[in-house]
Order: structure tokens, then sequence, then C-alpha cells
């Protein structure tokens, strides 16, 4: 019998002929931020190959960057931040598909350790690093200045990209404080040479940190393949949130951690991942307040503007 029909006999008897994976692009707003660790681990753990997806991951340099991305079609699918979902109410192509991340924990103000500012009240009026104009960085770095009673111009933001960037410009005295990754500030006290002023959660009680964003084309044709993706992203945290070990050894490899430093930003950020990607109403409406108080948008969007909820809760 020749080779060929023996294939074919072979790939009817064992589940008929196998199917390629669908390939995703998936962007982080910031490659070297923890909270944007499921996908390195849903991949490691097989956790999007079980939803017949492969993945291909970008590291970009915030939220603007993460919807060029989508507009450009370099991705279909992004992890940014919930202030990001402005640019889908100005117009852009992507639109929030699952909310992640609570409270922002996982950002801080930090200032080098031999800095005169040693309290809060010490910013008012500095220049403070963000990653880009918009994003989450930079809504609570002028939400800090509201709340202290500075006013929005209380501080001088300074929008510099990637961490590394912010970092260098903190070191070279360029600025005075960066607000961003906790780990990051963590990270410089273990090499002594930052301080962690305050993580940023007391400033947005209810808010939602970190969403998924898809390109619209891709949910109005293809909402099956959002939904797997969504339910191999949120099967990754419910593993992450039983399996600190393996989570913090990914944390080592992906974004260079110490074991010591790994566990640290585990325990600290772990409880604010979500387990089904639900938009709680009240973070929303904080979420809208901010694009008003920043001026992003003139007028409060509705919710439709901002995310579909036709793919949560998400069930594993």
């Amino acid at each position: 019998m020749p080779l060929i029909k023996l294939l074919l006999i072979a790939a009817a008897l064992f589940g008929g002929v196998a199917h390629a994976n669908d390939r995703v692009h998936v962007g982080k707003a910031q490659g070297t931020a923890w909270v944007f660790l499921p996908i390195d681990i849903g991949v490691e753990q097989g956790l999007f190959a079980k939803q017949g997806i492969d993945i291909e991951i970008a590291n970009l340099t915030g939220d603007a960057k993460l919807q060029q991305a989508i507009a450009s079609n370099s991705i279909e699918l992004g992890l940014g931040s919930g202030p990001g979902m402005a640019f889908a109410a100005k117009g852009s192509g992507a639109l929030g598909v699952a909310a992640f991340g609570g409270p922002p924990n996982s950002i801080a103000a930090i200032v080098l350790r031999d800095s005169s500012i040693q309290k809060i009240a010490d910013l008012k009026g500095k220049t403070i690093a963000v990653s880009t104009t918009g994003s989450l960085s930079d809504w609570l770095a002028k939400q800090m200045a509201i709340q202290e009673g500075w006013g929005q111009d209380g501080i001088r933001a300074a929008p510099l990209g990637a961490i590394p960037t912010s970092i260098a410009a903190l070191k070279a005295r360029q600025v005075d404080a960066v607000v961003l990754a906790t780990e990051a500030g963590y990270r410089l006290e273990e090499l002594n040479e930052g301080r962690v002023l305050t993580t940023m959660d007391r400033y947005a009680p209810h808010f939602i940190t970190e969403v998924i964003f898809a390109q619209k084309t891709l949910v109005a044709s293809n909402p099956e393949l959002v939904k797997r993706f969504l339910q191999g992203f949120f099967e990754t945290i419910a593993f992450m949130k039983t399996h600190k070990a393996e989570t913090s050894r990914a944390a080592e490899r992906v974004l260079h951690f110490s074991p010591t430093l790994a566990n640290k930003v585990y325990d600290l950020e772990i409880g604010m991942l979500l387990d089904d990607g639900q938009f709680d109403p009240r973070a929303v409406a904080t979420l809208k307040r901010s694009y008003l108080e920043m001026k992003t948008l003139h007028t409060e969007p509705a919710d439709s503007e901002l995310f579909t909820t036709q793919f949560v809760p998400v069930k594993k």
C-alpha cells in the first residue's frame, strides 16, 4: 500500500487530520511589569495551546504605543491599563474585552535612596516621570496631586516611555521621582539605589488597573477566538494564585528578578489579579471621572464606547 494511504488511514484512526493552532500577536504595555506575567506563564504552562492558540508576545513602551500597535495591525490583542480605554472612546481600533487588575498597588511613587524627598508632601511641585501622556502612571501621578490638595498642576509629569528610560532619568536626577511598576522600586531598594515612597492604590481604591484589549475588527469577525484567549488567560491567573513557586520562578526567568524580589512582588500583587474579567461599575465610574479630570475626554463616554461585556464573566 502506498505510504500516503497509510498516513491517511493512521490519521483517521487517531482522531483525524490535525489542525494548526491560531496564531495571535499580543502586546504588553510594559514588558518588565509583573502584572503582565499571565501571558508568559500561560504560554509556558500550555494553557493557551490548550485553547488552540499560539501566542507571540511584543513588549511595548506604554499605553499609547499599545494602542498604536493595535491600530497598525501589528498585534490583535493587548494588555494595557484602565485609563487606556479612553483611546477606544476617541475612536481607536481597540476595545476593552476584560478587566484583570484591580486597585493599583502594582504602581508606586519611587525616589532615589539619598533623595531629600522623605514623604508624599515633599513631591509637591516636583517633576515626576510617567510612561506616556494619558497612561495609568500619568493619571495616578495627577490623582495623587489632586487628592493631596495640590491640584492637578501640583506636579510636573514627564512622559518618558519605557521603565528603563524613567529609571535612567531618575538616576541622572533629571526627574525628582518616577511613578511606575512597584517591582522596579523594590529592585532599586534591593540595589540600595532607591526607595518606594508609596504604592498608588491609596489614591484609587476602586479602580481597574489592567485591561485586555482586542481589535474591534477581531471582536466582530472572530469572537470565538477572543473567548478562547480569555479562557486561557484567566485559567492562567487561577494557576498563578495556587502556584506561587512556579509563578516566582517565571518572574525570575522573564523579568530577571532575584528569588527574594520575585517572592516579595508576588505577595504584594497577586491579590490584585481578577478572577473572571468583569468590569466593576464603581471602578468604571472612577475611570470615567478620570478621563474628564485629565481632559482626556470632554464628555463622559458610554460603557459601550470603552468596553464590551459579551465575553465576561469568563467561565473557565
